[in-house]
């Protein structure tokens, strides 16, 4: 290893813990402060370098952060197997926002992945069929930022009870902000009709949280919102939040 090796690796060990740093007095000053200021210290803290995911199950976190960050990249991963109503949302939301959408797709199509490893894997291996299609897509896409905006919620599931508005994803070793992390879903309904928020058509069809068409399905009435993905795999994480 040269000299200038050792001293790059040094240079890129300082900044983690710089933004380690930044985590540990962010999470405690921004944890009761109002979403839209969660964002625009996120937006003054990384500009460019910050970009946010979206599901396209609604355009609530895009609403709120193109209020802030016109413009803000806006990561999509298509998976290849999403319904055809999700692929709408997704373009309607880069018409109507004022957004960059980044399309964000595995390394092999369907079709490459049926020939390689069998067909249907995520009915045999939903967990590396998520792997593979979403988690390491999106860590690729992820790699030109230090921060990411993500719209998870503490009440969305046990997994993410303990969720903080800024944490460390060390897994990524950047910054990940969940500006959302304290609303209820009362909170998000009321936000996306007052705001007239571009929505999924599926969530009108009993579909409240929407994944690969493969593995959602709709859920009746008193059901748990997100038990409609993977049922019947005992799987509630595709592992991008993990």
């Amino acid at each position: 290893m040269t000299l200038v090796e050792i001293e790059e690796g040094l240079e890129r060990q300082r900044g983690v813990l710089d933004l380690q740093s930044i985590v540990e007095s962010a999470a405690r000053f921004l944890e009761d402060a109002p979403t839209r200021e969660i964002i625009r210290w996120a937006a003054a803290t990384f500009g460019d370098r910050l970009c946010l995911t979206s599901s396209m199950s609604d355009a609530l976190l895009i609403d709120l952060v193109s209020r802030v960050k016109p413009g803000v990249d806006v990561l999509f991963i298509d998976t290849g197997y999403h319904f055809a109503e999700t692929i709408g949302t997704r373009d309607a939301v880069e018409a109507v926002y004022k957004v960059n959408v980044i399309n964000v797709t595995p390394s092999r199509t369907v079709a490459e992945q049926d020939r390689d490893l069998g067909p249907r894997l995520h009915g045999r291996n939903p967990d590396l069929c998520c792997y593979l299609r979403k988690v390491e897509p999106l860590n690729r896409a992820l790699e030109p930022y230090l921060a990411w905006v993500s719209g998870i919620r503490r009440d969305e599931s046990p997994t993410r009870a303990n969720t903080k508005v800024v944490e460390w994803d060390a897994k990524r070793q950047m910054v990940k902000i969940n500006p959302i992390a304290r609303w209820t879903q009362e909170e998000v309904d009321n936000y996306i009709a007052d705001n007239g928020v571009l929505i999924n058509p599926l969530h009108y069809d009993d579909y409240p949280s929407i994944g690969c068409a493969p593995c959602t399905r709709r859920v009746a009435p008193g059901e748990d919102p997100r038990s409609g993905r993977w049922a019947g795999l005992g799987k509630i994480e595709c592992g991008i939040h993990l």
